[in-house]
């Protein structure tokens, strides 16, 4: 069975691709490369024993969208990692977001209408409830007006899906998740943002082997255990597996709605000053840092309640923070050895 994945060479997307391979499905990747490089093909190869299909492919060109999908007619799931993620950078550059997360997401869709039946698996995020009242976040919470760029193009993405299920062949699973983090176990797959780190674990594991001088705490006065932000940290390789569980069920006509709603998450929240606790004891590492002003567009606490993935899907995360953080740092060590 063919499985398109957008944005494959990316974090999440490429985890998820080993993950895919695992299960004998034959992948076919999407990537521009914009957030990513051709070395990531390399680690799922080293991972999988196989190399997926490759396609340096920019989203945005609805022709070469097109001309993919004439070559690649017998594609049956797609999962749609491809859009640009930095909360603080949608704020700076909205239309770069607006650009690239929905025309994309467009023109994928309207290849995919044509086909008489197709999975769609949306890589949404829990940025979509805004400031949820109440914690644990479950699915059913209301949507709230979103703080970002980046969190509005996620709630469009939803609606947009939905409304072409409606009259199509394609069903649908939107899993939001929360905070992913870490890295492979071999150490061949991990995060690896080009430029400054907009994510919290690179920017810490940069500034532990130095790359970085100091990490930045945005705000200490939140209604919060410490006064920090307060978010659900995901192992990615958990993650990339709540996908092929979704898949699955979508594949096999499991599903009781053209289109579903997961939250994928741990079910637990961990400020900042506790992830950087974390690290300094997995790690044996002294971390410095420093306590700046609020960033605009982030929420006070997010956090999971997973009950609809542990009992529809079938799924549950496994993996603690402590071995997210590890993982995430042995990674950082490999890659900065070569």
């Amino acid at each position: 069975m063919k499985v398109l994945v957008t944005g494959g060479l990316g974090f999440i997307g490429s985890h998820t691709v080993v993950e895919l391979q695992a299960q004998g499905y034959e992948v076919v990747i999407i990537d521009n490369l914009s957030n990513s490089t051709l070395d990531v093909l390399n680690g799922i190869e080293k991972i999988s024993g196989k190399a997926p299909l490759f396609e340096n492919l920019d989203l945005r060109n609805k022709s070469e969208v097109q001309r993919f999908f004439s070559q690649y007619s017998d594609i049956e799931g797609v999962i749609h990692f491809a859009a640009s993620k930095a909360v603080g950078e949608s704020v700076e550059n909205p239309l770069l977001y607006y650009e690239n997360n929905l025309s994309a997401l467009i023109y994928l869709l309207q290849e995919l209408q044509k086909k008489t039946e197709v999975s769609f698996i949306f890589s949404s995020s829990c940025t979509v409830y805004g400031q949820a009242e109440k914690m644990p976040i479950m699915e059913d919470a209301p949507i709230q007006e979103a703080f970002s760029p980046y969190g509005n193009t996620k709630q469009i993405g939803e609606e947009i899906i939905s409304d072409v299920a409606k009259v199509s062949g394609i069903n649908a699973v939107l899993l939001r998740y929360f905070n992913p983090i870490g890295a492979h176990e071999t150490n061949f797959l991990g995060e690896l943002p080009i430029g400054v780190p907009q994510n919290l674990v690179p920017f810490i594991t940069q500034t532990a082997m130095g790359l970085r001088q100091k990490l930045a705490v945005f705000g200490d006065d939140y209604d919060t255990i410490d006064g920090t932000c307060v978010r659900d940290y995901i192992h990615v390789v958990d993650l990339a597996q709540a996908h092929v569980l979704a898949l699955k069920r979508l594949l096999s006509k499991q599903q009781t709605e053209k289109v579903e709603v997961f939250n994928v998450g741990t079910g637990k929240g961990s400020s900042v000053l506790e992830v950087i606790q974390a690290f300094e004891r997995v790690s044996g590492k002294q971390l410095p840092y420093q306590i700046v002003g609020r960033r605009e567009g982030d929420i006070t606490t997010a956090y999971a309640n997973t009950d609809k993935a542990n009992d529809v899907l079938g799924w549950k995360a496994l993996k603690t923070l402590d071995e997210a953080l590890l993982s995430a740092w042995n990674w950082e060590q490999k890659i900065r050895s070569v």
